[in-house]
């Protein structure tokens, strides 16, 4: 799955990179969301591989806060860049002339930079809570790696405190991003709607289905574990989901991107054909 994942996404990374077809706001977002399904995936796989070669369950306190802090910053980076992504394609498709002059490369590259500032918010947010409790010897996590909404309820022994932390968090990174991409496609399907051709209404539904798939399994995974551990902790239904939103979602998002994107399959065609000549 790990392989899958890296090749995949750095598959899709180089056929951005090499085709000027794709040099566009829709594929630079793209490009960067591949980037954080690498790292996010890069965070947690590789441990739990060595773990088991090793026969050893064991991480130090730094490192379970290395991991947890990098885990954050790249899964909070897939979860602006989906709301990005989703602005994007409400410019595209409701306000088509005004597609380039709104989605300009200072604009772009501004969004993603506040995601990443975003991602390092909420990764420091975490640490802050994490800091406090520096005697952690001795303690298991029922995970394969550091999932904070496990951190969180080995820390605070407190219900109301780590109820406040995970309903902030969940407002701040879930729902307001959330109701971006719901008013986007809300926009959109509005749009759409009123196309009088059906190919036209197919071809702009079709530019935005890989986008929803890849929205819906994220954030169904992520959403449920973080509001569902602050009602009723289960450790085992928490590590299932953690292992679908960690490792099998990063490995899918290529192969969704792909099949349903004529784009990136005659990119990769073209790809390809000059390697094969080189």
């Amino acid at each position: 799955m790990y392989l899958v994942a890296l090749l995949g996404n750095l598959l899709i990374i180089l056929a951005i990179i090499s085709d000027s077809h794709l040099h566009t706001p829709m594929y630079f977002f793209l490009f960067n969301l591949s980037l954080a399904d690498i790292g996010f995936i890069s965070t947690t796989v590789p441990k739990m591989i060595m773990d088991i070669r090793l026969q050893s369950k064991v991480i130090s306190y730094k490192g379970c806060l290395t991991q947890m802090s990098l885990f954050l910053i790249f899964g909070c980076m897939d979860d602006m860049l989906l709301t990005v992504m989703a602005y994007d394609r409400f410019v595209a498709i409701c306000h088509p002339l005004q597609y380039h002059v709104i989605m300009n490369p200072r604009l772009c590259v501004f969004l993603v930079m506040l995601s990443v500032l975003f991602s390092l918010l909420e990764s420091q947010l975490h640490n802050l809570i994490a800091v406090h409790f520096t005697y952690f010897e001795d303690v298991n996590i029922s995970n394969f790696f550091c999932e904070p909404s496990q951190l969180l309820h080995l820390i605070c022994s407190d219900n109301f405190t780590k109820n406040i932390v995970t309903y902030f968090v969940g407002v701040i990174y879930g729902f307001h991003p959330l109701s971006g991409i719901f008013f986007s496609y809300y926009k959109i399907v509005s749009s759409i709607l009123r196309i009088p051709s059906s190919s036209g209404k197919h071809k702009a539904f079709s530019t935005c289905g890989s986008h929803l798939s890849v929205v819906c399994l994220f954030y169904g995974t992520a959403i449920g574990i973080y509001l569902t551990s602050s009602v009723s902790y289960s450790p085992i239904k928490i590590s299932a989901a953690s292992v679908m939103y960690s490792a099998v979602i990063p490995m899918v998002n290529p192969f969704i991107y792909s099949l349903r994107n004529n784009d990136i399959k005659c990119a990769l065609r073209r790809l390809q054909i000059r390697t094969m000549q080189s």
